[in-house]
């Protein structure tokens, strides 16, 4: 659960930071002149009814030094008032890009859960660092409050239902179509002798058809309704890959099949036959390409 939780924070985070510094800049201006404590502790209180789902709030000095303690919702976490936190990433992140930021995700020392905090610097008339405002938010209520600022929670859970349904679906047509492929080698049931070359042929089209749906459904179920495709392009490489090498070999088989019948039933069709083939050596060099291309992006990336 963990990992996911990460991959979809790496995915809202830009979303989560302008929310939160959307907040902190609304309630406490970082630019005023003769700037004192309590303006800010003013501005937290409105934080705390607009952030139910918040740890604690703080504020450090310019050395990283809190200089109260905790506001929060649990009595235990009202601590931390003189605690040093000049080493912290949210304090020396704020002091060096002078803005407001959303760190990574890390343990907390008061709930040993993951939580990432949003720091906001506040300058006084010479613009000199004077405050740093935090909010540690759990990584959890950090994607509750993301989704919920708009429609995304519907539209996935509505998306990840269609791709469920759309999985199975296509996972019955492939399961047909692999039964029928056998259906067509054992149409005589165990007399082989009786088996015909087309058969063979319709046998093998099918269930490479069969498996090359399969592979398909595989992949849209891990990465749309599973949500283990993030950060994976090489996995979807290939799969598509894959993919296109099943329906390449279908229809090669097919072609060949066809060559067979009309050179012996129909010579003037075979014409046909021929279009085919050309059709499947366009698809093989549409796919050499789409595999030199993807090397040699994936080499840039790694050099």
């Amino acid at each position: 659960m963990v990992p996911k939780e990460i991959k979809q924070f790496s995915e809202i985070r830009a979303k989560a930071r302008a929310y939160f510094c959307y907040i902190l800049n609304r309630t406490i201006p970082n630019y005023l002149p003769n700037q004192s404590l309590d303006v800010i502790k003013r501005g937290l209180k409105n934080i705390q009814k607009e952030l139910p789902r918040y740890q604690s709030i703080y504020v450090l000095d310019s050395h990283g030094v809190q200089i109260i303690n905790n506001l929060s919702n649990n009595p235990n976490y009202r601590i931390g008032k003189d605690v040093n936190r000049s080493s912290r990433a949210y304090y020396y992140r704020v002091a060096r890009e002078k803005k407001c930021i959303l760190t990574n995700p890390y343990p907390s020392l008061l709930t040993n859960d993951l939580t990432v905090t949003a720091a906001y610097p506040v300058y006084d008339s010479n613009k000199k660092l004077r405050y740093i405002v935090c909010i540690d938010i759990a990584l959890k209520d950090v994607l509750k409050i993301a989704q919920n600022t708009s429609l995304e929670s519907v539209f996935h859970y509505v998306s990840k239902t269609s791709y469920f349904f759309f999985s199975g679906a296509l996972l019955f047509i492939a399961f047909l179509l692999f039964f029928h492929g056998l259906q067509s080698v054992f149409i005589h049931g165990t007399s082989i002798e009786k088996l015909e070359i087309k058969e063979m042929f319709e046998a093998t089209i099918l269930i490479t058809l069969a498996l090359a749906i399969f592979d398909l459904v595989k992949t849209i179920f891990e990465e749309e309704v599973l949500g283990h495709h993030i950060g994976k392009n090489k996995d979807i490489h290939r799969t598509m890959i894959r993919f296109l090498g099943s329906i390449v070999i279908a229809l090669s088989i097919e072609a060949l099949m066809l060559v067979f019948k009309f050179a012996l039933m129909s010579p003037e069709q075979i014409k046909y036959a021929v279009l085919l083939i050309c059709g499947v050596a366009v698809l093989l060099a549409g796919l050499a390409f789409y595999l030199k291309s993807t090397e040699s992006r994936e080499r840039r990336e790694e050099d």
